[in-house]
């Protein structure tokens, strides 16, 4: 398992994300970048700021101007200690003032503007009513990539994130299962992945038997019985990036059918990570692992898409899905997790992430795919 910590960011690190952000802005035609607190935040700027704040806290980036991060007076002296603040300025506003009178002199008067996804509708209602002649779209429609390409840092964090998980799916393998309920099983994997590090725990499904067939399964009171296939789907943030890994096991030996529908699911798992290079299109990965199922027969039961993107959060772009032309290009980092699911009988899924090289592609989970038997 990776070990250690990594060397944090720097501010020049934070510099050329906040430039990269506003040249692909102006490449795209917006005049401008409008940041809100959450992941785009903190990857921007390292600065962490909880999302349900009310007070206005935006960054504002465009091609022409210098970084700013429009804050509340009283959480500027947090702001000047983030890791990206001596590649911006502050402005900061106290309450009683109108924030957008603040904010409104470092926007173009007209134009349009890509918006972090989860910016308040009070904020942009109150700066389109300051700036009448803007307007805003999403960055996850206007600048879809902006996280998705990691350099060398990242990917080393992505790594460790993904060590941590094969760390927890392989200790979770010694517990019993049989006789115990799903929610112990999901308590144990959320311990586990704190052992290894992980500081934020986002999803440990536990699907046994028919549950297993609800691919997103919140882990209940069911007691695993001796005979049931068990999804297990689990992942957080470690070092502030994303783990997300799926085995499928069994309690006690499986039937002909159990190993069958196994098989086909590793082996379009595989199929996938195995097409992954430079060049080719995200919904070509969907298209290779759905072919193995439908071949098999199976077609109808493969009811999700094949993989996302993961960075700063456990799910972002791209999606490896039917429709998204978008190439891959090495530093892109997604799963790759088909499966099938029997309504009222059970449910299979593998899942590892993935990384593009140069010339394919690197999978940053190592345990076994093979159906493992537990008791």
């Amino acid at each position: 398992m990776t070990t250690g910590t990594p060397a944090p960011f720097t501010a020049a690190d934070y510099k050329a994300r906040m430039d990269r952000a506003a040249q692909s802005a102006a490449a795209a035609g917006l005049a401008g970048v409008l940041v809100a607190p959450g992941p785009d935040l903190v990857w921007l700027t390292g600065y962490h700021v909880p999302a349900d704040t009310e007070r206005l806290t935006l960054l504002v980036l465009a091609a022409d101007q210098e970084p700013t991060l429009v804050v509340p007076t009283l959480e500027a002296p947090d702001a000047a200690k983030a890791a990206g603040a001596d590649a911006m300025t502050l402005r900061d506003w106290t309450d009683g003032k109108d924030p957008y009178d603040v904010t409104a002199p470092l926007l173009a008067m007209t134009g349009r503007f890509g918006v972090s996804d989860n910016a308040w509708a009070m904020h942009l209602l109150g700066l389109q009513k300051t700036l009448p002649e803007t307007s805003y779209v999403s960055l996850t429609e206007a600048l879809p990539m902006l996280r998705g390409v990691k350099d060398a840092a990242e990917l080393e964090r992505l790594a460790a994130a993904g060590a941590a998980a094969d760390a927890t799916y392989e200790e979770i393998k010694k517990v019993a299962f049989a006789g115990r309920r799903e929610n112990d099983i999901a308590g144990e994997l959320s311990e586990l992945l704190k052992r290894f590090g992980h500081s934020q725990v986002d999803f440990t499904v536990v699907g046994s038997g028919p549950n297993g067939a609800n691919p997103h399964h919140e882990a209940s009171d069911r007691v695993i019985q001796d005979g049931d296939m068990v999804v297990l789907d689990f992942g957080g943030l470690k070092h502030g990036y994303g783990s997300d890994t799926t085995r499928t096991v069994h309690v006690g030996e499986p039937t002909d059918e159990e190993r069958e529908v196994h098989d086909i699911v590793r082996e379009a798992q595989t199929a996938a990570c195995d097409a992954v290079r430079p060049g080719i299109a995200c919904q070509d990965v969907d298209r290779v692992a759905r072919k193995v199922i439908t071949d098999a027969g199976y077609g109808e039961y493969f009811i999700h898409r094949t993989g996302h993107g993961i960075g700063v959060t456990t799910h972002e772009p791209p999606y490896m899905i039917e429709g998204e032309e978008q190439e891959l290009v090495p530093g892109m980092c997604f799963s790759v997790e088909p499966g099938i699911y029997l309504p009222g009988r059970f449910g299979v899924r593998v899942e590892d992430i993935v990384t593009v090289t140069e010339d394919g592609g690197r999978r940053l989970n190592a345990t076994a795919r093979e159906l493992a038997i537990v008791g």
